[in-house]
């Protein structure tokens, strides 16, 4: 289960004395304990998943925002902390597979227009969690819907 491999990995950041890691896995186990505390469950992997997509979305705007004001060191500590959350984040699907899912989506909901959007991103969506940047993925469906 995901949640214990990163609660290994920071038993083990801790006996490395490795504190780059560590503060980033401390960050990642507050954030999913947190979820856990506010909603009263038990997050499973996919949601696991969801909380570290959350985090490196949160991370990205964080780095924009720091290049423009002219903060390099910090939206490098930014990246650093991607680099370790993007490690329990499975395989990224390629162009050629989005467009596959898209297309297959697409033909499943026999959408037509951009109010079927909807239908199409439900089904996508945890087929891409965590996979793919569902905001591009959604960019490109209401593309390929509106053309």
């Amino acid at each position: 289960m995901l949640k214990t491999r990163i609660q290994d990995d920071v038993k083990a950041a801790m006996k490395a004395k490795d504190k780059d890691r560590l503060s980033t896995l401390r960050l990642i186990s507050a954030a999913i304990k947190q979820r856990e505390v506010d909603e009263r469950i038990e997050l499973d992997d996919d949601q696991v998943l969801a909380v570290l997509e959350k985090m490196i979305k949160q991370r990205r705007d964080s780095i924009t925002q720091y290049e423009n004001a002219g903060r390099q060191e910090l939206a490098d500590q930014e990246q650093r902390e991607i680099t370790i959350i993007e490690a329990y984040m499975p395989e990224s699907l390629s162009d050629e597979e989005i467009a596959t899912l898209i297309e297959a989506a697409m033909a499943e909901t026999g959408a037509e227009s951009v109010r079927d959007m909807g239908k199409v991103m439900g089904l996508l969506k945890p087929k891409m969690q965590g996979r793919a940047d569902m905001g591009k993925v959604g960019a490109l469906v209401k593309q390929k819907l509106s053309g």
